[in-house]
């Protein structure tokens, strides 16, 4: 009895030393987590808790004074405040409509054995390349209405080219369409990707069925590239409802608030020194976009699921 009880004691009385090492043992890997943690703690948590408490005062670099809800009031009473959701919204699913769509198109080209392949993929991602400014500044110059190249060329051929930004009802469109031609790059690598994934197998079985190309796309490519379609929708929709970079390049919300976006609204409050205001408006904007983007991210990853 003594001698099987011995090795049990002995267990049970391990030095504290030795559960300290087998603790830091277990818990090495976890080391590895601590700078990524720091850096999110820092650059993200701690900013957005600001940030919502700022929106709650009227500050300066130098004074706060607690407010409540008054600047949220203020900013959604704001006349161009329902014109600029509805531009933002409008822009959103516009780009991301478009980049789905042609991003898809292009991939499925650039997939294809087509000559001069390699070329073709690096003119398309070119533009993902170029500054947003310089997109937006040389796209200004080009869409002038009297001396900019897009309207010059069209006169050529006996065409009166329209007043792209000059124009109230066109300028949060031509504003978009350079939006698409600079993003619609990531799209096409995102889908090449998502197709070149697919079995090869797949194809072959079908086109031992007798199946044609059309039905090969909609019943093999198109479901089993639906992962790349959420990601193209997801990242096409939060950068369309954060834009503000080429907007503000190329008309600055204008003609008049024709192509005001939430965020030019938050930023000319920012110009005009309405700190506490311009604060309320980007949490409305952060709000705006997690109410638009994670029930959608939700029913897409269900679908998903259920495939």
């Amino acid at each position: 009895m003594a001698t099987t009880a011995a090795p049990a004691a002995l267990t049970a009385a391990s030095p504290p030393r030795h559960r300290a090492r087998s603790y830091l043992h277990r818990s090495y890997p976890l080391w590895y987590y601590l700078p990524a943690a720091v850096l999110f703690l820092v650059f993200f948590v701690v900013p957005t808790f600001a940030s919502f408490f700022f929106s709650l005062t009227r500050w300066s670099l130098f004074d706060w004074e607690f407010i409540g809800l008054k600047n949220y009031a203020q900013f959604l009473s704001e006349p161009q405040m329902i014109g600029s959701l509805r531009n933002t919204v409008v822009y959103a699913f516009l780009t991301s409509g478009a980049k789905v769509v042609l991003g898809m198109a292009l991939g499925l080209l650039l997939t294809s054995q087509i000559r001069a392949r390699g070329l073709l993929r690096s003119m398309v991602f070119f533009p993902v390349l170029v500054s947003t400014i310089g997109v937006g500044i040389m796209f200004t110059t080009m869409m002038h209405p009297t001396e900019g190249l897009i309207n010059s060329a069209l006169s050529i051929v006996g065409i009166e080219g329209p007043k792209w930004l000059a124009n109230p009802q066109l300028a949060l469109i031509s504003v978009a369409l350079v939006d698409i031609w600079k993003g619609v790059g990531l799209a096409t690598v995102i889908y090449m990707a998502g197709i070149t994934a697919i079995p090869v197998e797949y194809y072959e079985a079908a086109k031992v069925d007798g199946s044609s190309a059309a039905s090969s796309f909609w019943h093999i490519t198109l479901p089993l590239a639906r992962p790349a379609t959420f990601t193209v929708i997801t990242l096409s929709l939060i950068g369309g409802l954060r834009s503000f970079d080429l907007i503000w390049a190329m008309t600055k919300g204008g003609p008049g608030f024709a192509s005001d976006v939430l965020a030019s609204v938050v930023y000319k409050q920012y110009q005009a020194g309405f700190y506490g205001l311009s604060t309320a408006g980007n949490v409305v904007m952060f709000i705006v976009v997690m109410a638009i983007v994670l029930p959608l991210n939700y029913f897409m990853r269900k679908a998903e699921v259920e495939q």
